[in-house]
């Protein structure tokens, strides 16, 4: 279905990867100072970083990325916004897994679980969102 090894694909994947790891910033900040300054449990202060993150990430992968020019912009956030819930979804299992059942550290486990979540993304976002 798709050439892995085509030069457009590739592109897209790191094009698709700079604008995540602005993310990851942005999710990290949001979420450490929420967790740490503001004093918002772990799991809700993760939710908000990784949703404001996503927002971030719509709009530069939007216009960067996938060089979207669908008019029904409120439309494809939606699917952009469903596809990061479910990612949300799989992040904070892996978060809660890693923390609480294996007690590896927060950030760390964090970092794995975007990581993780990435593959997800991306390929979601370029079948269903940006098609």
């Amino acid at each position: 279905m798709f050439d892995f090894l085509n030069k457009t694909f590739i592109l897209k994947f790191l094009k698709f990867g700079i604008v995540g790891f602005s993310g990851v910033l942005v999710d990290f900040g949001t979420t450490y100072v929420c967790k740490e300054f503001v004093k918002i449990p772990k799991y809700i202060a993760n939710a908000i970083g990784f949703t404001v993150a996503a927002t971030w990430n719509y709009f530069f992968n939007r216009i960067w990325t996938f060089e979207s020019r669908d008019p029904a912009v409120a439309f494809e956030f939606l699917r952009f916004f469903t596809v990061s819930l479910i990612g949300l979804g799989i992040n904070t299992l892996i978060l809660w897994v890693l923390v609480s059942k294996f007690n590896k550290h927060f950030y760390l486990s964090k970092l794995f679980a975007i990581a993780t979540v990435m593959i997800w993304n991306f390929g979601m976002n370029l079948l269903v969102t940006f098609r």
